[in-house]
């Protein structure tokens, strides 16, 4: 008789059942397995990078709230913070009594920082809350215009023309901070913001953030389901130690402002420059530059990408010196980021104006157009020192800076907002522009927008910026 293998009388012994497979672990396992941290943040965080992987799918019904809070050890009202985190940005539904799902379709939220720049009282009159130049010290858009379109009236024959004149690419390139892998130019510094968000930032990645900092950049990250790791700043940058700390959560970018930073004014030093790119060396982090003020600052030019140029991105906006209308900035550095940002733009815009390309390259090529910027990048550094030496005659703190904005120390922001707005003054309340709160208050002057030929206008703000800074109201953190 025949035998097979693993029956009777063929010396291997009885057969043995074949292992059932692992029962799959549940949504409350595979949850809580992926927690690192109990904050609300880090829960959210870490129910976003499952989605993001996959490992929970659309659709798929989370754990309850008070089953999640059991499980992790903490209170309820941690997990319902969490959920509504997961909710701002789309990543989850809640269904009423069926309970929180995954989202099938995320749903844009509304970028409430940058809503709350322009939030506070005070409609009429003086408005320092705007962070926008002064029309007055912007060169001359008619004239570059005349002059660029005198030669001829076509300027683009051709949708498959360069999408960067090449002469404007050669000039930029040139007076780059370091030598960019590839250069582009996008419809403003939020453009390329947005693109290098989308294109780099992920559900539940972690991004090293400036605190304070730029609220529609913060709004992006939040909108992307990112999480933000904040790193405080002192008057050379964002601090090292800080750095150092924020890299042990393996985050995917690092987002600053090198001059002029909103809304401190701080400007990075290039001893700073270079130990932040020590601590960056060796890693796979994308470093974003957003170089926001550009030739209105009086800082000098730093870029890490000295250091790391295969690791930055900088961008400069040519907004605040050359004027808004424009919509133009250019973006510089690795590759790897600048080709698919500028792959991405073919089924969109394409390019950014031509026409408007070649009136920056007058501008920034002109004698007179370049005296005029000159002037207003002294003017600016002229009206932000007198405000804040006037602030501190008046023992108000604000810090040392860059640009056109000054960011003042306040006793209570709202009471500081409802002070100066009943003196006809309007500024832009501190909240939007902090990651955390922070120990103090504060608010954001444009001091920009001052006339420093008004000697009495100066008199005025100084003193009810300095009577608002006093103010209190017992109102803080509600």
């Amino acid at each position: 008789m025949l035998m097979t293998p693993g029956t009777a009388g063929d010396g291997a012994g009885p057969a043995m059942p074949a292992e059932a497979p692992p029962e799959p672990a549940s949504t409350l396992d595979r949850v809580v397995a992926a927690v690192d941290s109990t904050s609300p943040a880090g829960i959210a965080a870490a129910i976003s990078r499952l989605i993001r992987s996959g490992a929970l799918t659309s659709g798929e019904r989370l754990p309850t709230v008070r089953e999640l809070a059991k499980a992790l050890g903490v209170s309820p009202s941690t997990i319902s913070e969490a959920w509504q985190a997961l909710g701002s940005v789309g990543a989850v539904q809640a269904r009423g009594r069926a309970g929180t799902f995954v989202s099938e379709v995320p749903e844009p939220s509304t970028p409430r920082r940058f809503v709350g720049i322009s939030a506070g009282p005070g409609d009429q009159g003086l408005d320092l809350s705007t962070g926008t130049p002064c029309p007055d010290l912007l060169p001359s858009l008619r004239d570059a215009l005349q002059r660029v379109t005198e030669g001829t009236e076509q300027w683009t024959t051709t949708y498959l023309d360069p999408s960067v004149l090449p002469e404007l690419e050669a000039h930029l390139t040139a007076s780059w901070p370091f030598t960019p892998e590839s250069l582009t130019v996008v419809d403003g510094a939020l453009d390329a913001l947005a693109r290098i968000v989308d294109l780099r930032v992920h559900l539940g990645d972690r991004v090293v953030v400036e605190d304070p900092g730029f609220p529609p950049l913060l709004d992006m990250l939040d909108r992307a389901g990112a999480e933000l790791l904040p790193v405080s700043m002192d008057d050379e940058g964002i601090v090292v130690a800080d750095l150092v700390q924020a890299l042990g959560s393996e985050p995917v970018a690092v987002f600053l402002q090198p001059r002029a930073q909103n809304p401190t004014g701080t400007s990075m030093s290039i001893e700073r420059a270079a130990a932040l790119a020590d601590v960056l060396q060796g890693s796979h982090v994308i470093v974003v530059e957003d170089d926001h003020s550009g030739d209105i600052a009086t800082g000098e030019d730093v870029s890490l990408g000295v250091h790391l140029p295969a690791q930055v991105v900088h961008i400069r906006s040519y907004s605040k010196s050359h004027g808004p209308d424009l919509r133009i900035a250019a973006v510089g550095g690795t590759a790897d980021v600048i080709e698919p940002l500028r792959a991405g733009r073919l089924l969109g815009p394409a390019w950014t104006s031509r026409l408007l390309q070649a009136v920056l390259l007058e501008l920034l090529t002109d004698p007179t157009a370049i005296g005029q910027v000159t002037r207003a990048r002294a003017a600016y550094a002229m009206r932000g020192l007198a405000v804040r030496a006037g602030l501190a005659r008046e023992g108000v703190h604000a810090t040392t800076g860059d640009g056109i904005n000054v960011w003042v120390e306040v006793g209570d922001e709202r009471a500081a907002l409802l002070s100066l707005a009943a003196q006809g003054i309007k500024v832009a309340p501190g909240a939007p522009f902090q990651v955390e709160p922070g120990d103090t208050d504060h608010i954001r002057v444009t001091t920009g927008l001052l006339h420093e030929d008004d000697t009495d206008q100066f008199q005025r703000v100084i003193s009810a910026i300095a009577t608002a800074a006093k103010a209190a109201t017992g109102s803080r953190g509600i």
